[in-house]
C-alpha cells in the first residue's frame, strides 16, 4: 500500500525565521492518527532564514538524521562537536542518554533541510554526533545507504535502529527498485522532482508512506532527488 501525503495537505507552522512542515505529529500540529510510520517518528521539512537557527535544547534516545537540501547548517553540541554540513552532506546524532545541541544556518542564504527522526532500537548509551559528504554525482541513478544500523552499509553514517536513510539522483524517465520487504515500513520525499513509486504519483516534497510492499519501484516523471527510510 502506498498513501500520498501531499504537501500542501502537511502541518507546519510560520516562525518567521523558521518554516516548518511536518510529516508526522510534532510540536504544535498535533495529529493522534499521524504519529509515526513504524520507527520513523518524525520527518520534518525546515527552512531556518539567514543567520538564524534552534538555540540549545536537549535530546534523548532518538537518532536524528538531517539531510542538507540547500545552504548549510552549522551544529553545536554540549560533547564539544561542532561542525558544518552543506547542501548534499548528511548529518547524525545519537542523542542516546543525553545531548544538547544548536543548529543555526550562518550562512547569507535560506537553508533548506530534512530532518528525520528514528526510534533507536535500545535505549541509552553514549551520545554522539557525525556528518559526511555524499555527492549527488555518487546516487546517480541507484540508492545508496546514507545513514545505516545494517552491517555491510559501508560507508554510511552509523545509526543505532535496524533502519537505513537512503538516497538517490535519477534522471526522467530512469528508475530503481528496492527490496523492501513486505512487514517493513518505508517512507521516501522526493526533495526535488515528481516519480512514481509503484505507480502512484509522488511530487516534490510529497511524502509516500509504504507498507506491505515488498518492493518499491521508483521511476522518475522529471529528474528528481528522493531520500528513502526503510524502518522496522
Amino acid at each position: 500500500m502506498i498513501t500520498r501525503k501531499p504537501f500542501a495537505n502537511l502541518g507546519g507552522a510560520d516562525h518567521g525565521w523558521l518554516k516548518a512542515k511536518h510529516h508526522f505529529s510534532f510540536a504544535s500540529y498535533y495529529d493522534p492518527a499521524n504519529m509515526n510510520h513504524g520507527a520513523l517518528r518524525v520527518w520534518n521539512d525546515d527552512e531556518i532564514a539567514p543567520n538564524s537557527g534552534f538555540p540549545p535544547h536537549p535530546h534523548a534516545d532518538m537518532e536524528i538524521i538531517t539531510y542538507v537540501r540547500q545552504g548549510a547548517i552549522t551544529h553545536q553540541d554540549s560533547l564539544g562537536n561542532k561542525g558544518r554540513t552543506e547542501a548534499g552532506d548528511v548529518q547524525v546524532m545519537s542523542a542516546g542518554t543525553g545531548i544538547r545541541h544548536a543548529e543555526y544556518n550562518l550562512e547569507p542564504e535560506t537553508t533548506r533541510i530534512f530532518q528525520i527522526w528514528i526510534e533507536p532500537s535500545r535505549s541509552g548509551g553514549a551520545p554522539s554526533w557525525g556528518a559526511k559528504p555524499f555527492p549527488k554525482g555518487d546516487r546517480a541513478g541507484q540508492l545508496v545507504p546514507l545513514a545505516s544500523g545494517f552491517d555491510g552499509d559501508d560507508g554510511a553514517l552509523p545509526i543505532r535502529t535496524d533502519a537505513r536513510v537512503l538516497g538517490a539522483t535519477l534522471k526522467a524517465g530512469d528508475s530503481v527498485d528496492y527490496d523492501l520487504g513486505a512487514v517493513r515500513h518505508g517512507y521516501l520525499v522526493p526533495a526535488a522532482g515528481a516519480v512514481e513509486v509503484n505507480g502512484v504519483r509522488i511530487d516534490a516534497r510529497d511524502g509516500a508512506a509504504i507498507s506491505g510492499e515488498a518492493t518499491v519501484t521508483i521511476k522518475a516523471l522529471e529528474d528528481a532527488e528522493i531520500v528513502l527510510v526503510d524502518a522496522p
